[in-house]
């Protein structure tokens, strides 16, 4: 059977092709074990479609729900439902996050307040008076690469994580196997250097990362994909597609021989569960971080649907019971594998969520946001940033439905788990370039 053009991008394009790895004899990989104290894994969990966070951290003292309720109507949750922050006790998170509620008293996990894109700090006044701000606020597919590069514009073509994997790959995974970053969630711009790309797998189908449609059939496609190769075309990527494909099928198998050589995790994640599956697997290929020669990863996950117009209520309930038990047995399965202090986790999403509620018993797009950062080096028990005034056209308001003016922006959440994974200052202004319009680029929270 053959392959079409989309097809073999797919394929194609499901791992890097930054630099050539040659496959090793995979006996030898045991001898480039890295030092566990020099290991550091960042893992972005990104909620497509825009969660609301309003409904996710909630005021909890009398007078804070008194008025949240009142503005919040139908989408108001009882206040009875909610569970109180003993670390801060005038906040309480959503009834189907009790997992996060108790790493984050823990002291495992923290909360940064009212994020998002921003090209400089700016105010409500300043906003209504022209300032300069990101692209097509409130527009998901350009919030969503906004969030993911840190340029604030959609048009740029590298993510952050990428950018990170151009300047420390050579220094940091010299003897790597596999590219520095991970995707398990499809491609996406936040994987994306100048230099360095992905390897993207499928979760539970680490041996089909280049194809998973059959034995007879794949090996049909890979017949008809070097076909096309070799195709003479008159244009001069023959050579870079057959490197690009070639390296896909190489990464694929170096991944299942090092995975498949360990033990299983004995930390039980959700079953039915899409994010704890594409978690479980990060996990085993952290677990196989000796074999793979590498020091520093970056791993791109994802979960879907926050995009409530209608029904609110129920869907996002639904989608942070899933949340919440897949974060917390992924920080289980760190802490077994002696890495909970090595790994820190993090959520992104494209904005959140208007604080009056429409007609439809749900809510329209919005701008800041507030968002979990987890893992054992991260400061927890502690919310950071500023939490805005929940009053229509309040001091907080871009408008008078509820749209929160960012007192802190993603690109300052960004560099500061960037600094951490080990970006130096002097590189900073290379991967986040209006990072210098902002009063600190370390936030604190890790």
């Amino acid at each position: 059977m053959g392959v079409n053009r989309r097809s073999f991008i797919r394929y194609a394009a499901l791992t890097a092709a930054g630099s050539a790895a040659g496959l090793r004899p995979f006996g030898a990989l045991n001898s480039l074990a890295q030092s566990a104290t020099d290991y550091k894994a960042l893992v972005c969990v990104f909620l497509f479609g825009g969660n609301d966070a309003n409904n996710t951290l909630v005021p909890f003292d009398t007078a804070g729900y008194a008025n949240y309720s009142s503005i919040r109507g139908p989408l108001t949750l009882p206040q009875s439902s909610l569970i109180q922050l003993a670390q801060a006790p005038n906040f309480a998170l959503n009834s189907n996050m009790p997992d996060i509620a108790k790493l984050f008293d823990s002291k495992a996990a923290a909360l940064v307040t009212n994020v998002g894109t921003l090209i400089a700090p700016t105010t409500k006044t300043a906003y209504q008076h022209g300032a300069t701000v990101p692209t097509n606020l409130f527009s998901h597919p350009d919030q969503q690469l906004e969030w993911q590069n840190a340029s604030q514009s959609g048009a740029t073509s590298s993510g952050w994580a990428g950018r990170i994997a151009d300047a420390l790959t050579t220094s940091a995974n010299p003897n790597g196997l596999v590219p520095m970053i991970t995707s398990v969630a499809g491609d996406t711009l936040f994987c994306n250097g100048a230099a360095s790309t992905p390897v993207s797998v499928s979760p539970g189908n680490l041996g089909g990362a280049s194809c998973n449609e059959g034995t007879t059939e794949c090996a049909a496609q890979q017949a008809t994909a070097q076909a096309l190769l070799q195709f003479d075309s008159g244009l001069s990527l023959v050579q870079a597609d057959n490197t690009i494909t070639s390296n896909a099928y190489n990464y694929a198998k170096v991944l299942t021989a090092a995975t498949s050589s360990l033990p299983a995790l004995q930390t039980v994640f959700p079953t039915g569960n899409g994010l704890a599956s594409q978690l479980k697997q990060i996990a085993q290929i952290i677990q196989a971080r000796a074999a793979l020669g590498v020091s520093r990863q970056i791993f791109f996950a994802g979960i879907g649907n926050f995009d409530t117009h209608s029904d609110q209520v129920n869907l996002q309930g639904q989608l942070l019971a899933a949340i919440s038990p897949a974060l917390a047995a992924f920080y289980q399965a760190t802490q077994e594998l002696g890495v909970a202090s090595n790994v820190t986790t993090f959520t992104m999403s494209d904005f959140s969520r208007t604080f009056q509620p429409n007609s439809n018993t749900g809510s329209d797009h919005a701008w800041g946001s507030h968002h979990i950062v987890l893992g054992g080096a991260v400061k927890g028990g502690q919310m950071y940033g500023t939490f805005p005034t929940l009053a229509l056209n309040g001091p907080d308001d871009s408008g008078t439905n509820g749209r929160w003016v960012p007192t802190t922006g993603s690109v300052q959440y960004a560099a500061t788990l960037a600094s951490w994974f080990g970006v130096s200052p002097s590189q900073m202004a290379t991967i986040f370039p209006n990072i210098g319009s902002f009063p600190t680029m370390n936030l604190g929270f890790v």
